[in-house]
């Protein structure tokens, strides 16, 4: 049924195919003139079809590829070579379908982000006749300001709102892209789309869902991708002077010869085979590459925009950095080694779903330390575990869990973007465990290399405070840094960042505007950021900043031998039609000639397959 969808879908496609295969069948069973009939009438009927486009195009102040199909239709079909008329109609319907296929994906509506939009809110009300609290479930857009809501654990806050509950933990990476968890007290204001912790908390909403963030931020994608302008495909720009030049060429022979046969024996020689070809096989030989180096890129058209980046942004968590917490430091109490606490710690985080507990585990794993089994293992939200392992009593928390335990634990001097996880060992303190989110070892390089290769301009946005972000950009060498940003912020930074065109970098929910506001959103999507990969022209599938530099590469190499066949073709075609005009050239010879012109230029557009990867 698939398959059927897309039949139904593209019906030139579909019947220029089935022309083809029947006038195939009637020249095999020895009828060239029924043969020639039927694909004399359905190009004509093409033909005329597209001239109908061409009119209104041209109304509207455009000329493009149209012009040089048309007339490589009628020249075909003029000398008799009805079988390459139908191939050309294949192609230029089979190009439309393509193009179609690609922008429906680039303009996906962000499924993955609208799906997670909180769509219920939980409203606690007083029951009447003194029955105690009623807590309903109603649709987010019906939640007015000053309600009263419950978040469960894991849940998302469905609109902006002001904590009640003491204190809660809240992820809040979707939004501001920093990957630690944040603590919100009494008071606090809890933004819509971040997620709660472990624990149940109450909220008082302080906005409307449409006002709130997290709507905000889908209403910020739509209207940066309606508002991007188009990019002119590169074959277009060729389209008129050459067909003027053809034009010009065969009317002269005709008017020089006297005979109306010079006409078409040298316009035959203008099929525009190398740009309806030559720079479409170019493109998809790069996208092939591309996939190969572990970069999806959506069109021919991002390539020629990524081949000519000017300047780029780049997130900072999850992009720069790594995006989640790894270790930094052990740091032992006396009587205990960095390995044991490790050890200990690692096998008490193994039932807790903390993103510090994963850090921890990751980091004992790289050690070589096997994690020990655990039993009687319970997690308190928002302040730790314990776990018995081997019948001694871990716990891994907060300080102040740790210290109501051992009564002890030294408050750790933590520089910006750490955190500690506190460990007790028997009920006595028994060290810290030191984690920091640290820039990717290719971030430096990948920086370097776009600025050494014509990026006159790098700069970084965060969501993150100023001075994480100051220390990141320093070890990756940005010295432009726009901090503590919401997505509106992006964008507007994105819109004024100068040259063009501009290149931002980034993965998450909170980067979706940006990357589809941007001449090139290129969205890290190696973790499921689903979001990001929607609104962006480029998805990173490896966990590694690397392939955002053989993007550029393979994009400037692709760019360069399509202009090259491009070239090329025209070249060859202008010089052999400067022959015909001579009338050496028969109009079937000519046919034949163009057509090793065409293999020539499709050969040379291959060479994209062997684009070279960045020296990063």
């Amino acid at each position: 049924m698939r398959y059927l969808r897309w039949i139904w879908a593209y019906p030139l496609v579909t019947a220029t195919a089935l022309i083809l295969l029947t006038v195939g069948v009637l020249e095999a069973s020895g009828l060239p003139d029924p043969a020639r009939w039927v694909a004399t009438i359905w190009v004509a009927g093409v033909i005329v079809w597209t001239l109908v486009g061409m009119v209104r195009d041209v109304l509207r102040g455009h000329v493009g590829l149209d012009v040089l199909a048309v007339t490589a239709m009628i020249a075909t079909l003029a000398v008799g070579e009805y079988l390459a008329a139908l191939v050309i109609v294949l192609m230029l319907a089979g190009g439309a379908a393509l193009e179609d296929i690609a922008g429906r994906r680039a303009r996906r509506d962000l499924r993955a982000l609208l799906d997670r939009s909180p769509q219920t809110a939980h409203v606690v009300t007083d029951g009447q006749l003194g029955g105690g609290e009623v807590m309903t479930d109603v649709p987010v857009d019906e939640v007015t300001v000053g309600d009263i809501l419950l978040v469960r654990p894991a849940e998302i806050v469905p609109v902006d709102a002001v904590l009640l509950s003491a204190d809660a933990e809240f992820d809040e990476s979707s939004l501001t892209g920093e990957s630690l968890p944040v603590q919100r007290g009494e008071g606090d204001e809890v933004l819509s789309g971040a997620i709660n912790g472990s624990r149940a908390v109450r909220v008082r909403a302080a906005r409307r869902s449409a006002d709130s963030q997290y709507q905000q931020i889908v209403a910020l994608v739509h209207a940066a991708e309606d508002s991007r302008a188009p990019v002119v495909r590169l074959a277009d720009r060729f389209a008129v002077p050459f067909t003027a030049v053809s034009l010009v060429l065969a009317g002269t022979a005709w008017a020089l010869s006297g005979d109306p046969v010079r006409f078409a024996e040298v316009l035959v020689l203008a099929t525009p085979c190398p740009l309806l070809i030559a720079a479409p096989v170019a493109f998809l030989a790069g996208l092939s590459r591309a996939a190969k180096a572990g970069v999806i890129i959506k069109s021919g058209a991002v390539i020629e925009q990524l081949a000519r980046v000017r300047s780029a942004a780049f997130d900072k968590t999850g992009t720069l950095t790594w995006g989640r917490p790894a270790l930094v430091d052990v740091r032992p109490a006396t009587g205990f080694t960095a390995d044991e606490v490790l050890q200990l710690a690692a096998s008490a985080e193994q039932y807790s779903t903390h993103v510090l507990a994963d850090s921890v585990r990751r980091a004992a794993v790289e050690r070589g330390l096997s994690l020990l089994p655990a039993t009687d293992a319970f997690e308190e939200a928002t302040n730790g575990v314990s776990a018995s392992v081997q019948g001694r009593s871990i716990t891994v928390g907060k300080p102040a869990y740790v210290a109501a335990l051992t009564g002890t634990a030294a408050q750790e001097r933590l520089e910006t973007g750490q955190a500690a996880a506190y460990v007790a060992v028997d009920r006595r303190f028994a060290g810290t465990i030191i984690l920091a989110d640290d820039p990717r070892p290719d971030a430096a390089g990948v920086v370097s290399w776009l600025r050494e290769t014509g990026v006159s301009r790098v700069a970084m946005f965060t969501g993150d405070v100023s001075a994480t972000a100051q220390s990141v950009a320093a070890a990756v060498g940005i010295d432009e840094v726009h901090a503590e940003l919401l997505p509106g912020d992006k964008v507007e930074l994105a819109a004024g960042l100068q040259p063009r065109p501009m290149m931002m970098v980034g993965d998450g929910v909170n980067d979706a505007p940006v990357l589809a506001a941007s001449d090139i959103g290129v969205a890290m999507g190696a973790r499921g950021a689903t979001a990001a990969g929607d609104a962006a022209d480029v998805v990173i599938l490896l966990d590694a900043l690397a392939p955002v530099a053989d993007a550029v590469a393979i994009a400037r190499h692709t760019l360069r031998v399509a202009l090259t066949a491009i070239g090329v073709g025209i070249g060859l075609s202008i010089a052999l039609m400067l022959v015909a005009m001579t009338g050496v050239i028969p109009a079937v010879a000519g046919a034949l000639t163009q057509e090793l012109v065409d293999v020539a230029t499709i050969l040379y557009a291959l060479r994209a397959l062997g684009a070279p990867r960045a020296a990063v």
